[in-house]
């Protein structure tokens, strides 16, 4: 699948991983890609096997101009909801970057201004501009390490398989063990929820 570049400038593609998660980071990806730099396997990091994302991963990072990590905890979450955090983490990402980009490109209908760079928020931008792509795929990869290695701490959660996703064996887990701190107490935990007692 061959994707597009949005422009003729210096575009940099942001995305998130984690939002819909009951647990861990949300986490942003922030990637600069070269002009005429093509990896026909690149899309949406969700349309993609584990195998291949992580092949993948590899061009993108061996490739790339720049690119950079940002993440936000569920402490930050819980302050300032998912959707602040989800672009408060493609600031944070968009801060380490070092080169210079004209243009931000960022997947979704929303997005919070950075700094005076213009940018262009693109529906279903994983599946149709590169360096936005990228950037879901390194996200996805960044996080999935990060509640792998939760799990270890969390093992009861079983964070290695679901990475903090709402599946009926997290659920069941919260039911029995209760919260822990790397739970999004804003979110609804449980589908009978009333309260949670932390």
């Amino acid at each position: 699948m061959n994707l597009k570049r949005y422009s003729d400038q210096q575009e940099i593609g942001c995305d998130e991983a984690g939002r819909g998660c009951l647990a861990g980071p949300v986490v942003a990806a922030a990637v600069i890609l070269p002009k005429k730099f093509v990896i026909s396997e690149l899309n949406d990091s969700k349309k993609l096997s584990e195998k291949k994302r992580l092949e993948i991963e590899t061009l993108i990072k061996s490739n790339a101009i720049a690119y950079s990590i940002g993440i936000v905890s569920a402490e930050e979450i819980d302050k300032i909801n998912i959707l602040n955090a989800s672009f408060l983490a493609m600031h944070r990402a968009l801060d380490k970057i070092n080169k210079k980009f004209k243009l931000i490109l960022i997947d979704g209908p929303y997005f919070n201004e950075y700094k005076n760079f213009t940018h262009h928020c693109i529906v279903r931008g994983d599946s149709k501009i590169d360096s936005i792509a990228a950037a879901s795929i390194l996200a996805k990869n960044s996080r999935d390490r990060i509640m792998i290695d939760l799990s270890l701490k969390h093992n009861k959660y079983d964070w290695q398989n679901n990475k903090g996703y709402p599946t009926l064996k997290h659920r069941d887990a919260i039911k029995k063990f209760g919260v822990c701190y790397q739970h999004r107490k804003s979110f609804k935990l449980l589908e009978n929820q009333m309260k949670i007692n932390i």
